[in-house]
């Protein structure tokens, strides 16, 4: 999805070291989870966490992140699967938790089926991560003032909420990254489009537990 010298732009940005431990939130096809799992080295653990939400997809993301933890060379990557919420339960305490274009869907009927809200998660991460750890979040912007009502129809949202309702957590916005920004996005229109596709404004956060 990022060329290299955008990979190593956001690999700095959410302070990823040999030793860490990662929680990588709804890897997807696992494209983090293996760069992660590089970095942190036999030192390090990922966490692959997919949300029980998902679990039930074609495509079996479970099943596809166990094959990936079977790779050589992975054997510091875990594959854990549970709610949203239960995070906690199914990981060890973390210096990084990595959520890459989900944030959104916080705010989804598909996620919030089994009870899951932003707060709670919000929360929940807050309880997982250890003293200085980071929350980092990647996600499509949508237009200011727009809030989170574009999250079901658009897959955006406004970055001012998500750092409202992360700091109620009681994270501290660390840094803003401007590393994926892009003035030609209109903000109007579905991430999948074709016109945007893959190159929508994005908005990068880290947050750190005090």
């Amino acid at each position: 999805m990022y060329d290299q010298s955008k990979l190593s732009e956001l690999i700095r940005f959410a302070r990823v070291d040999a030793g860490s431990t990662v929680i990588d939130v709804y890897p997807g096809e696992g494209d983090w989870t293996r760069l992660f799992s590089d970095i942190v080295g036999p030192e390090g653990r990922v966490y692959s966490f997919v949300p029980a939400e998902v679990a039930h997809f074609k495509n079996d993301p479970v099943g596809s992140m166990r094959t990936l933890a079977k790779e050589p060379g992975r054997e510091n990557v875990e594959v854990v699967s549970a709610d949203l919420v239960a995070m906690p339960e199914v990981t060890q305490p973390a210096n990084v938790l990595w959520l890459h274009l989900f944030y959104h869907d916080l705010h989804t009927a598909l996620i919030q089926a089994r009870g899951a809200t932003a707060a709670d998660f919000n929360r929940a991460v807050f309880e997982r991560l250890k003293p200085g750890g980071f929350y980092v979040i990647i996600d499509h912007a949508a237009a200011v003032g727009a809030g989170t009502s574009d999250a079901q129809s658009l897959h955006r949202i406004e970055p001012a909420s998500v750092r409202e309702e992360v700091e109620a957590a009681g994270f501290v916005l660390d840094a803003v990254g401007a590393m994926l920004a892009s003035k030609d996005d209109p903000h109007s229109i579905k991430v999948f489009d074709p016109s945007i596709k893959g190159q929508t404004d994005r908005f990068a956060y880290r947050f750190v537990k005090p």
